[in-house]
């Protein structure tokens, strides 16, 4: 039991234990009792819910779903079975997993009628804007499915985490004025993805098992990352009970910024210009450490993180095998490697604790891949998709939950009066 005193009066204030030994103060009747609010802009020390998900140790730089570390999940899982894992909080048995896999299958087709909302967009329209659009559309088409159920809340997480790939991959047609190509019951989600981005009617995408295992761990590390932005907006519109599309939708907006998921896009917007300088990354590192300077290390720190970020460590390994698989050398991995060296070795980026994180490699592996930069925050809203579910699923399961709405400090004029429009200077 924390104590609080306020003018005198002292306040008792319970203490919240998580399994992990995070603790907590439960001020949630703060208000009633003081009449004060706590003021924390950014939401930096306020835990917004108590999630059974995902585990976060920032300082020590570990990472698990449901309990399971990042790097066993990396090691000898899918994105599919991690999404499974996720959403209903266990590993899927061999016959759920088969069963999950059918029912992505058995909705991964739009409805034909979509295709009229894809040819509204203009060519030069940013797919996020369309993956947003299109989300909120995809519930339309089959109404019944937004009524609450635990039976059809399967079906809708199923259609929504099959869909996404569809329709980023139609926008991403769409941005080129190239046929849309279907996806093949055949293949399995990833692969299904690369087909609809890259084959051409009547001839596939060769599909690389490099390739698709690559991108699939990009899908799987991005699959949950506790409370971050994208994830807390999909829980606030959650808990005014709209239905799972439109949540998406609005995880997809948030997602869509450039201080969260456009951060791999930075990256290599970052390494294209340090190379057309002729610059091999050792005079940036400098200037990086210059404030004067403008030039900021993209891809290195993290809000969350005061460590190594489990997932670059994985992704790094991964960003190797996938370029010598392919046989391709890239400039801009040169550079990405000796900035990376620099600053785990430059005491000015150690002692700030400016180590990679998964965005710096990310952003290689979707170049290399042929995945052009305006796709790569639709990839990040394809892979944290069940991160998203989950998250909305707690909400619902909540029956005592109620509509998030945080308070404010109002700093704007005191009482004050109209003036008629003649009578305004």
């Amino acid at each position: 039991m924390a104590r609080l005193e306020l003018n005198g009066k002292q306040y008792e204030l319970p203490e919240v234990v998580g399994s992990e030994g995070e603790r907590a103060v439960d001020i949630s009747a703060l208000r009633n009792n003081t009449g004060y609010i706590t003021l924390d802009e950014g939401y930096g020390n306020t835990g917004s819910c108590q999630s059974t998900v995902t585990f976060i140790d920032g300082e020590n730089g570990i990472l698990r779903y449901r309990g399971i570390p990042i790097e066993e999940l990396a090691e000898k899982s899918t994105f599919v079975e991690t999404a499974y894992l996720l959403i209903w909080g266990k590993l899927p048995t061999l016959q759920e997993l088969e069963d999950f896999s059918q029912l992505l299958t058995k909705n991964e087709m739009l409805h034909e009628d979509m295709k009229y909302h894809f040819e509204g967009f203009p060519t030069h329209a940013h797919p996020m804007a369309i993956l947003s659009a299109m989300i909120n559309a995809a519930g339309c088409f089959v109404p019944k499915l937004l009524a609450p159920g635990d039976e059809l809340f399967v079906i809708q997480a199923a259609r929504l985490i099959s869909q996404v790939r569809t329709i980023a991959a139609f926008s991403y047609r769409k941005s080129l004025g190239l046929p849309i190509i279907y996806p093949k019951p055949a293949y399995k989600y990833t692969a299904n993805l690369l087909h609809m981005m890259f084959s051409e009617p009547y001839q596939d995408y060769e599909l690389l098992p490099e390739v698709v295992q690559a991108l699939d761990m990009i899908f799987l590390l991005h699959a949950d990352h506790e409370q971050n932005c994208s994830t807390s907006t999909v829980r606030m519109v959650a808990s005014s009970r709209a239905n799972l599309f439109a949540c998406a939708s609005a995880g997809v907006c948030a997602l869509w910024g450039p201080l969260h998921g456009g951060a791999n896009q930075a990256v290599l917007e970052m390494l294209e210009k340090i190379h057309q300088s002729g610059d091999n990354g050792s005079k940036f590192i400098e200037q990086a450490k210059d404030k004067r300077s403008g030039k900021r290390l993209m891809g290195f720190g993290h809000r969350v993180y005061k460590n190594y970020d489990p997932r670059a460590k994985i992704i790094k390994k991964k960003c190797d095998q996938l370029l010598d698989a392919m046989h391709w050398n890239d400039p801009l991995l040169d550079i990405a490697k000796r900035l990376e060296e620099a600053a785990l070795n430059d005491p000015y980026f150690l002692e700030r604790k400016l180590y990679p994180n998964v965005d710096f490699y990310s952003g290689i592996i979707m170049r290399a891949i042929g995945i052009p930069i305006n796709m790569f925050t639709v990839m990040f809203s394809i892979g944290r998709m069940p991160g998203w579910i989950s998250n909305y699923k707690e909400i619902l399961d909540n029956k005592e939950g109620r509509i998030y709405r945080p308070r404010q400090i109002y700093q704007g004029p005191v009482e004050n009066r109209y003036v008629p429009i003649r009578e305004r200077q």
